[in-house]
Formats: C-alpha cells, structure tokens, sequence
C-alpha cells in the first residue's frame, strides 16, 4: 500500500496486491491476491474484489460492488502504443453502482456504467451501460433477465410486478426498465 492510499476501518488486502497513492478504499472491503488499485481510483463501503482485478484510474465502485475473479476494466478508448493516451484527462471513467456485480472474466470497457444491482455474467464484454437489475451476458453482452438486490432472478407476472424472496418486490416499466418499489 503506497503513501498517500486511503485504506478504511476493516479492510482486508491479500498478498500481492498493491494499492496506489490517491486510491480510496472504504470500510469492510476484501481484496483477493494479485489486485492493482491505479491512483485515484474510489471504492465504496463493503466491496469485494476477487483474485486477479486491476483497477485502473477511472473506475469507481460503489458500495457493496462485486467484482468477480480476473474481471477486467479498460480506461481508455482508443490505446495506441506509439500515441499513449495516459494521463487523468484522457480516462473515461467507469462507474459499478451500489450492489452491481461483474462475473469471473468478464469486461467492462471504459465509459459504461452498470447502474445499482445490475449483473455482468461471467465472460461479458460490457460495452455499454447496464439497467439497473438487468442481467447481461454474452459478447457483446446483452440483457438476458432481470435479478433483484438480493440475487433472485425475478419472474414478472402479467402486470409486469415481481417479488424477491426477501420480500422486495419490482415493477418491469419497459423491456430495458425495472425499478424497485420496495
């Protein structure tokens, strides 16, 4: 952990990891082995970072995010080696709301924003944003249903409503549009 890294009450960093100044890491995080925080990236409240995640400058993640093992994210659009395109003002930044979860393997290319409780199966390439609560998968990824915040795939019933088995219940608004009522 360089100087200059925020690192918050009950934080837990595996071996090989290294986080650098001007990262900011919340409370009650887990980082596996071999993660890379890049300077200024901001993680939120009880996030887990699995084994083999680089977090470059740019990318956000915000409380309770998932990120799944070997799970990549990009931060620059347009990489050329003999053009590099490597300071803060040439990162798009990349945003995972509270409660998003990116799968084992799967990319997030810079820009996109998978927006509170969304979920980037295993082997995604996300290229652009994700609903909240929508599943996506494939390349390019693709909404293929619906999960709620507490990881139920939700079943929608003829008036577009659905229930969680935590109680939590959804209204489907369009065919790329669920919100959570209560």
């Amino acid at each position: 952990v360089d100087a200059g890294a925020t690192v918050g009450t009950g934080t837990k960093i595996w071996h090989f990891c290294h986080v650098s100044s001007g990262a900011r890491l919340g409370e009650k995080c887990v980082l596996g082995q071999n993660v890379f925080v890049a300077p200024n990236v901001v993680v939120g409240n009880f996030v887990k970072i699995q084994n083999n995640v680089s977090l470059y400058e740019g990318v956000i993640l915000e409380d309770y995010a998932f990120c799944g093992p070997s799970c990549v994210f990009t931060n620059v659009k347009t990489p050329r080696c003999e053009y590099p395109r490597n300071t803060s003002a040439d990162y798009t930044p990349t945003r995972v709301k509270r409660g998003a979860s990116i799968g084992a393997n799967a990319t997030s290319v810079t820009g996109v924003t998978l927006h509170e409780g969304a979920f980037g199966a295993a082997g995604a390439a996300v290229t652009k944003d994700v609903p909240p609560y929508a599943v996506v998968a494939g390349v390019p990824a693709k909404i293929i249903g619906w999960m709620s915040a507490y990881g139920d795939m939700l079943e929608f019933d003829a008036n577009g409503r659905a229930a969680d088995s935590a109680g939590a219940r959804y209204e489907k608004l369009s065919a790329s549009e669920v919100r959570k009522l209560s």
